[in-house]
């Protein structure tokens, strides 16, 4: 009996996905378990196994196409099954996504498609490939199991240009990005914002923000940064993972009318790509120690950027860090992620005079914005919990 592939739910947030590559073509062979087709949703780019082996019939879908969650994409025949009538019974019922392919001439081609579909490449490389007009299937892996990373595009693109006029796109940056044009709103851009529009519907936000005195972070960082390697982020997420403990209205959410504490405290840290923002979760902050916080965050930034994240990487936060203080930015209102009652954002760094002990002294001062979700917590405790975070960031937990 033919097998029906559906769009599968990555995650209880997901309501559709976008088909990026369709890695097998209609009347190739399958294995169960073997790579059928990518998606992307506004978290990570998935690969869907066949879940049956035999001859693939139909997509019922082209590449960036977005799929609603449980909708058929592609069919599967089965020993005994007529592929023939299979495949008019779905033209039937989908006849525009089973037509013959447009022989209006296409644009050039940036990759070889038979080629890319047995190799790794990262969303990034191919992004990447695209606005620097580079074969892919010229390009050489240098990443796990050869995978291309934006790297290897990048370096093929120098060896290129050093032959070859660079290409318009390569020279003037690429299209979407010059003054009067227009970039659709899809793909990962337009899931964050349906997913930001969203949290402000569902949720009554507001912001507190203070500066503080983390004069004593900065020189605990110095101090330990001789024995190890860790970031402010990377301290910052140690001190909310403790502080959530003894405020633990900051890690609840809301659920079928009720406020839920969560037993669980997984704290995302948003990671910033070339295609959008993306958070990924350090889980069970509390119980890690900083130096293990920060190995672990390291290694989900590298992932993130190799395109190599997976569901579980992304899923199950319960409180968000987002830092821009690198950009020079020292206040700003952030927007909680669906599903959890506040995101911390942290602002710039800097040294100027302040009052310490009775005396004018240069202290380093940050900016600390939180928003909060004020159906689940009021004003105060939100403040207090701002109180018992910068002691924990300074002088560790008591």
């Amino acid at each position: 009996m033919a097998v029906e592939v559906v769009m599968p739910k990555f995650g209880l947030t997901m309501n559709d996905g976008i088909l990026k590559r369709l890695l097998k073509q209609p009347g190739e062979a399958v294995s169960e378990g073997e790579p059928l087709f990518e998606v992307e949703t506004e978290k990570v780019l998935n690969e869907v196994p066949a879940p049956a082996s035999g001859i693939l019939v139909a997509f019922l879908f082209n590449e960036e196409d977005t799929v609603d969650c449980g909708a058929v994409v592609a069919v599967i025949a089965q020993d005994g099954d007529d592929i023939q009538a299979l495949k008019s019974k779905y033209a039937a019922a989908v006849p525009a996504r089973l037509a013959a392919p447009s022989k209006a001439a296409p644009s050039p081609p940036i990759e070889n498609k038979a080629v890319s579909a047995r190799r790794a490449i990262t969303p990034i490389a191919r992004k990447r490939a695209e606005e620097l007009g580079v074969d892919l299937s010229k390009v050489t892996g240098t990443g796990p199991g050869g995978r291309v990373t934006r790297e290897d595009v990048e370096r093929a693109a120098s060896t290129q240009s050093a032959t070859q006029a660079p290409p318009a796109s390569a020279a003037s940056g690429p299209a979407s990005s010059q003054p009067g044009s227009v970039i659709p709103l899809k793909g990962i851009r337009k899931a964050i914002a349906d997913h930001m529009m969203q949290s402000l519907r569902e949720s009554a936000q507001l912001t507190l923000t203070t500066e503080a005195d983390v004069t004593a972070a900065v020189d605990l960082r110095a101090h330990l940064g001789r024995e190890a390697e860790f970031t402010y982020t990377d301290l910052m997420v140690h001190a909310v993972a403790r502080a959530l403990r003894r405020h633990p209205r900051l890690n609840s959410c809301i659920e079928n009318g009720a406020i839920r504490l969560r037993e669980e405290v997984n704290i995302g840290i948003a990671i910033a790509l070339d295609e959008g923002l993306i958070v990924a979760v350090i889980r069970h902050a509390d119980r890690k120690t900083l130096r293990e916080i920060a190995a672990e965050s390291r290694e989900l930034g590298t992932r993130a950027r190799q395109g190599k994240l997976r569901l579980e990487d992304v899923e199950g936060g319960t409180f968000t860090i987002t830092n821009l203080g690198t950009y020079g930015v020292d206040a700003f209102t952030p927007i909680i992620n669906r599903g959890e009652a506040a995101i911390l954002g942290l602002g710039r760094i800097i040294e100027r005079p302040a009052i310490y002990r009775g005396e004018i002294a240069r202290r380093s001062m940050m900016t600390l914005s939180l928003t909060f979700d004020h159906r689940i917590v009021d004003g105060a405790p939100a403040a207090a919990f701002l109180q018992s975070l910068i002691e924990t960031f300074n002088y560790g937990e008591r």
